[in-house]
């Protein structure tokens, strides 16, 4: 069967920089492709930015009304977004922004409110795509898989640097994803420290030394001994990562220097466990594809045995909304989107829930 639609694709991730609105296009004849043809990212307000921030800490009442407000701001950002480039997408597919992530308890729980969306944008919403699969004992994540199975096949890994580290690979016949390590929820605030939002190109990073002591602590942290299914969030940031932080005297570019490290040796590890050919093609993706410190490391652990895959810096930057623009028309078509192989779920689901 043939399908084509324009969609938007929106993405408020865990580093909380800002919205990546991503509008795109959509075909299947044998097999799928897409274009993204208009994408950017607009800045959250300071006082919406700090309340996102602080959303997890904050009252019943507050963070209901944050939920609405935040629908409600998205909304007119893409309202004015289509209006500009005169677009008429089917839906708008939106990931929310996540505040708590525990599904162990059976919760996952993603601000942007729908009918808020749905109200402020004037079109079809698709959100909440995380949660059925919780239900389902799921990890409710990683969700980006299925985009990365039917749009970039010919990938060996597709490796995507958030706010949060996370790799998607075949493996036997199945879809292997899963979150690898934190990444820029634990390097920015390092890097406001020294006066940026970010460290540019991991030009600090660079400069640091590497600690051993708190690397070898970072990599017996629990959540490298798990195996299958398994996912980090801002909970993990707080209860395990930040106190091993915390606790050293060392200036903030030595710990940058050691948090690079330990990424490139929990990813690099990833990669040659699950290689199934001597010089795979990888696939970055994520604000984290511009931080040549980082991939420099990644290279010198993997002893240059793999391909970085050119990436045009839109792909780079708007691959997750493009591919929660995918997920919605997949929900919109009742085409299963979330793999029950990547989260742990009893089944594979069509998730999401459709507004308007």
């Amino acid at each position: 069967m043939e399908y084509a639609a324009d969609l938007i694709g929106l993405m408020s991730g865990t580093s909380g920089d800002g919205l990546d609105i991503a509008y795109c296009r959509f075909k299947k004849e044998g097999n799928w492709s897409f274009e993204i043809l208009h994408a950017e990212t607009v800045p959250f307000p300071e006082d919406l930015a700090s309340l996102l921030s602080k959303s997890h800490q904050l009252s019943g009442e507050h963070l209901a009304m944050l939920d609405v407000d935040f629908g409600a701001w998205m909304g007119l950002q893409v309202r004015d977004f289509c209006q500009s480039k005169k677009l008429q997408p089917l839906a708008v597919c939106s990931h929310g922004h996540t505040v708590f992530h525990q599904p162990d308890k059976g919760l996952s729980f993603q601000i942007g409110n729908g009918w808020s969306l749905h109200q402020y944008s004037g079109l079809k919403v698709v959100n909440d795509f995380r949660m059925l699969d919780v239900q389902l004992g799921g990890q409710g994540a990683p969700l980006v898989p299925v985009g990365d199975r039917m749009l970039f096949s010919e990938m060996d890994f597709c490796l995507n640097l958030g706010g949060i580290a996370n790799i998607s690979m075949e493996h036997a016949g199945k879809r292997l994803a899963f979150d690898t390590c934190p990444f820029n929820l634990l390097l920015n605030p390092l890097a406001e420290q020294l006066g940026a939002p970010y460290d540019d190109k991991g030009a600090w990073a660079a400069q640091g030394k590497v600690d051993d002591e708190l690397l070898n602590r970072l990599n017996q942290v629990s959540f490298y001994q798990k195996t299958g299914a398994k996912s980090l969030g801002r909970e993990d940031m707080d209860r395990e990562f930040f106190p091993l932080i915390d606790q050293v005297a060392l200036s903030p570019k030595d710990i940058l220097a050691t948090m690079v490290e330990h990424y490139a040796i929990q990813i690099a590890s990833v990669i040659r466990k699950n290689a199934s050919s001597p010089k795979p093609k990888v696939l970055i993706t994520g604000g984290g594809a511009y931080h040549e410190y980082f991939i420099k490391r990644l290279d010198s652990k993997l002893d240059s045995n793999w391909e970085q895959v050119a990436a045009s810096n839109q792909l780079i930057e708007f691959k997750e909304a493009l591919v929660f623009a995918f997920l919605g028309y997949l929900r919109i078509l009742g085409i299963d989107n979330v793999l029950s192989d990547v989260t742990g779920a009893l089944r594979d689901s069509c998730s999401g829930t459709i507004y308007g």
